[in-house]
């Protein structure tokens, strides 16, 4: 872990506008091969160096970028947390102004812990939560002033979309917006799918929410962007990945693909054709 995530109070009026409570600020895979994971992502993902893992943090590694910064982290599972249920999968952390406060407001509004918060000696505070519909994230508070760039929604190497999937895609909206801000006024229709709402926060659009595609496929589920779908394309295979859906056109000009990793986590890629 690394204190880029951090989601600080802010000391001055610049300050307050970055990574305001709600925003994004970090990415996290979860995997039983980090040095398989290391491999595939860093030839997937143009720019992505995979660090060495932390010692102190029980083999946490950061995902470092060639022209600076960070694009999130990787989190070896160990076979107890294997056991007790852990699967391949990428998560994010919404930064928040009060941990506490916030998993109390999301366990009243249906939400629930799966990791109560714990502290990070000089990174900060977090917890896991899940929304109603038992969709997993992180909350956190950062211990320093650093803002985070995780997401860039043009940045390549960075997380330029978030995808929320979900059983009941109205009360998701309310639970979002209520907790941190999010707008959803604006949509997309997609016929018998129903809506693809946009989450909007501080000016920006960060996301979107939707219904499940699928019978029980609500995930959250995160966009990065790289400067070729299609050489892409030919890395995640040449790596023993899988391409399941695209590449195909999105509004904007844009191409996505949807894969599973050598580990078996899910990932989506963004960028031109």
């Amino acid at each position: 872990m690394t204190d880029v995530r951090a989601q600080p109070a802010p000391a001055t009026a610049e300050e307050s506008r970055r990574n305001p409570h709600g925003s994004f600020i970090w990415y996290e895979l979860m995997t039983p091969d980090p040095d398989g994971a290391k491999a595939f992502y860093e030839a997937v993902v143009p720019g992505w160096r995979v660090g060495p893992g932390s010692a102190e943090h029980h083999g946490y590694r950061e995902i470092n970028l060639d022209t600076g910064g960070h694009a999130g982290g990787l989190m070896p599972l160990n076979d107890e947390m294997i056991a007790g249920g852990a699967k391949p999968v990428w998560l994010g952390y919404i930064g928040v102004d009060d941990v506490a406060e916030t998993v109390a407001r999301i366990e009243a509004k249906g939400g629930a812990v799966h990791l109560p918060a714990f502290d990070i000696p000089g990174i900060g505070r977090i917890a896991m939560v899940t929304d109603p519909q038992g969709i997993p994230f992180y909350v956190m508070r950062g211990a320093i002033e650093t803002p985070s760039d995780a997401f860039s929604p043009t940045a390549e190497g960075h997380v330029s979309w978030n995808e929320l999937m979900t059983s009941d895609p109205v009360a998701a909206r309310e639970f979002y917006d209520a907790l941190f801000g999010w707008t959803s006024d604006d949509f997309m229709p997609m016929g018998e799918n129903g809506e693809y709402r946009f989450f909007g926060h501080h000016g920006a659009t960060i996301g979107a929410v939707c219904g499940e595609m699928g019978s029980g496929n609500s995930k959250w589920r995160y966009y990065i962007r790289v400067p070729s779908i299609s050489a892409a394309v030919d890395a995640v295979k040449s790596g023993g990945g899988q391409v399941v859906m695209g590449p195909h056109e999105v509004p904007g000009g844009d191409h996505i693909i949807i894969g599973i990793d050598p580990q078996g986590a899910e990932f989506a890629l963004v960028g031109k054709a």
